[in-house]
């Protein structure tokens, strides 16, 4: 586990280089990555989305491809597709940015739904199918999706289907007075991006993933999770709780983070850590809720109350 550990940090600092103020979104995108999820960044323009996800890429010395998405972009813009050769009367399959071990697809909710559904087999699947063959993705594939919050002008809120694929969603937020002023100075001259060195490599990272699933969960620790998740589908103010896709992923996300923490156990602590960013984006409100000032935020919090974790392994 110290190997592990000790790469993931490695990662993690070198991406705060360049990212100021934001461990914590760093520590989830990357423990979101190592969980075999994707990662759903949603804020407004000009808070560090796309910088974060090149870091990462750059970190790690991996395939990384970016797409802007924009209304009219059609899904084998992503995808890719078939060129006939007319010299030996044949079809080759031109690979799209889908193909890359990270991609990244900036403003998805301006795309149609059409193009958004593009991406769930890749998601789910980890694999594409098209032209009657499947075509295998990276085993580190990592999608990570930005979005304009939705009542932004020229957005496409993203279906249920889809929500659901993303492991997490996170907020950047805006940095602190002492942050931006950082930003602004380290910028001076020119981006601290461009000079960002990987500090990883793809074997060593497939490596570091392969230790998540070891890592050991209590009892206790399984019935929290299946506790609250099972409380979101009974909430009188949800009309959608959390799947049972939710269950394995808050698992999943648990385990990595205590990697990262350099643990073999899941402590109930990175349950609640992790409850937010994993489970929010997956519940619907009734249309009754919406009307109040219940957020998803808020019902879980008061999920989180009624629940108590266990102390044995706290």
């Amino acid at each position: 586990m110290e190997e592990a550990t000790k790469i993931i940090e490695n990662v993690v600092n070198n991406i705060k280089s360049v990212i100021m103020g934001k461990d914590e979104q760093i520590r989830q995108m990357v423990c979101c990555w190592l969980a075999g999820g994707h990662v759903l960044i949603e804020d407004v323009p000009g808070t560090g989305k796309t910088i974060l996800a090149r870091a990462l890429a750059r970190s790690t010395n991996v395939h990384f491809k970016r797409t802007q998405f924009t209304p009219d972009l059609l899904p084998s813009d992503i995808i890719g597709h078939s060129i006939y050769n007319q010299s030996n009367q044949t079809f080759k399959f031109m690979p799209g940015p889908l193909f890359a071990t990270i991609f990244l697809g900036d403003e998805i909710n301006r795309a149609t739904p059409r193009t958004q559904s593009a991406l769930l087999e890749a998601m789910a699947e980890g694999q594409i199918s098209i032209d009657s063959k499947t075509y295998k993705l990276d085993d580190l594939f990592f999608t990570i999706a930005t979005q304009n919050p939705v009542d932004q002008l020229g957005t496409f809120q993203l279906p249920e289907a889809q929500m659901d694929r993303f492991m997490m969603k996170i907020s950047m937020g805006y940095p602190s007075p002492e942050d931006e002023i950082r930003m602004v100075k380290n910028q001076n001259k020119e981006h601290p991006l461009s000079a960002l060195q990987p500090v990883e490599s793809h074997e060593r990272i497939a490596w570091v993933k392969q230790q998540v699933p070891k890592v050991q969960i209590p009892d206790e620790v399984h019935f929290y999770i299946n506790s609250l998740v099972n409380k979101t589908r009974q909430a009188p103010d949800l009309k959608i709780g959390a799947s049972p896709r939710a269950t394995l992923a808050l698992t999943r996300a648990a385990q990595s983070l205590a990697l990262m923490d350099g643990l073999d156990y899941v402590k109930p602590t990175y349950v609640y850590h992790l409850i937010r960013p994993v489970l929010a984006h997956r519940l619907i409100l009734t249309p009754e809720a919406q009307l109040t000032d219940s957020t998803a935020d808020s019902i879980l919090d008061e999920i989180i109350d009624a629940i108590a974790a266990p102390v044995k392994s706290a």
